[in-house]
């Protein structure tokens, strides 16, 4: 597998999503490589864990040697991971992003079966350049052309790749697994307790919505404060920008990258969770979220309203004055807050299971 960052390191979802396919397909005794990119954790090399491991829980760990530069390191590292699959001793090369798979055809070549995991419409987010939404647009295509599989994260994603390139795909969602809750601890350093905050967690990009959620914010007549947990990626022009909408509201805190036992403690005493995003793959936040029985709020993409479905509040995408209703709403009604967090978890956990995913998984290996 590779395309991803690193693991274990929760750098973003594709990471969490690599582990859990090839710790349980390790687990079943399939002999799994990760190839890993060099370089720094991208919220700060403080955050590095992952050193030069070879091993973890079964799966072997392989470095992809990348340019540590924004907007070349996922470009350089698919490269070098892609020849390294290539040339390697292995039977199935499992391609993770857009633009990584711009190399799947070089596995392709030389025998290997291809298989191209698309996390979302990458050429899309706004983050990227004129250089790189071209080379993630161009992976697409190669994916389409090459690959022998595709695997997809929602029915949204399926209907755009039968429209636009004529080429069907395989839904196969990301799972969750049933967490234990924590009682306040860690958290107390930020000031918070239980139920007396908002909560978001990612990274933060402009396809989060998160500008809309500080203004939304800002305007909701409370007590509780607004929680943003996530690292700034390669946009900390974008979170600087954050920051200055939120000044002058000292209910709002910016955590910076959290995981482990404090990101456990977040999700576990939130008031609510709160995904704004105006784009997304499928949130494996949401999921998370939800299996701590939140009550969660989320715009009406279809890769939300489809996790969801009947279970969480929507709002309109991009409406501010819609987002800052629904939490006005939600805040002043507590008996409506804990209605929704009652089945939150139960629903969640039953619809998406990692070993499910694992399953379909090997199935589409085996089948093509």
């Amino acid at each position: 597998m590779l395309g991803h960052k690193r693991i274990p390191s929760r750098e973003g979802g594709i990471e969490v999503v690599v582990q859990e396919l090839a710790v349980r397909m390790a687990g079943r005794g399939l002999p799994v490589t990760c190839l890993n990119r060099s370089g720094h954790h991208v919220s700060g090399k403080e955050f590095d864990r992952v050193g030069k491991k070879k091993e973890f829980r079964g799966v072997r760990l392989r470095t992809a040697p990348a340019i540590d530069k924004k907007g070349i390191a996922a470009l350089t590292a698919g490269i070098s991971g892609a020849v390294l699959a290539a040339f390697g001793r292995y039977d199935v090369v499992h391609f993770h992003a857009e633009g990584p798979a711009l190399m799947c055809w070089l596995p392709k070549l030389l025998g290997k079966k291809v298989f191209v995991t698309i996390h979302g419409l990458d050429h899309r987010r706004a983050k990227w350049g004129r250089f790189a939404r071209s080379c993630i647009l161009a992976g697409e295509k190669s994916a389409v052309r090459f690959a022998d599989g595709i695997i997809v994260l929602s029915r949204d994603m399926q209907t755009y790749f039968r429209t636009v390139y004529g080429r069907e795909t395989v839904l196969i969602p990301n799972g969750v697994t049933r967490p234990a809750s924590s009682p306040v601890s860690l958290i107390r350093r930020f000031g918070l307790e239980k139920n007396g905050y908002l909560l978001f967690v990612g990274r933060l990009v402009p396809e989060k919505g998160l500008m809309y959620l500080i203004k939304a914010f800002k305007n909701v007549q409370t007590d509780k404060k607004l929680v943003i947990a996530g690292g700034c990626s390669d946009s900390s022009d974008f979170a600087e920008q954050l920051a200055a909408e939120a000044g002058g509201d000292d209910r709002i805190l910016f955590t910076g990258f959290v995981q482990g036992q404090i990101l456990n403690e977040l999700y576990s005493n939130a008031y609510l969770y709160c995904l704004p995003s105006d784009l997304e793959g499928m949130p494996l936040t949401l999921l998370e979220a939800m299996s701590f029985g939140n009550c969660c709020v989320v715009s009406d993409i279809p890769e939300c309203t489809e996790v969801v479905e009947d279970h969480a509040a929507i709002f309109r995408r991009s409406d501010v004055f819609d987002l800052q209703e629904t939490l006005q709403r939600l805040c002043d009604n507590r008996e409506l807050t804990e209605q929704m967090k009652r089945n939150a978890a139960d629903f969640i956990c039953e619809k998406y299971r990692w070993e499910q995913v694992v399953e379909q998984t090997l199935s589409l290996y085996r089948r093509c």
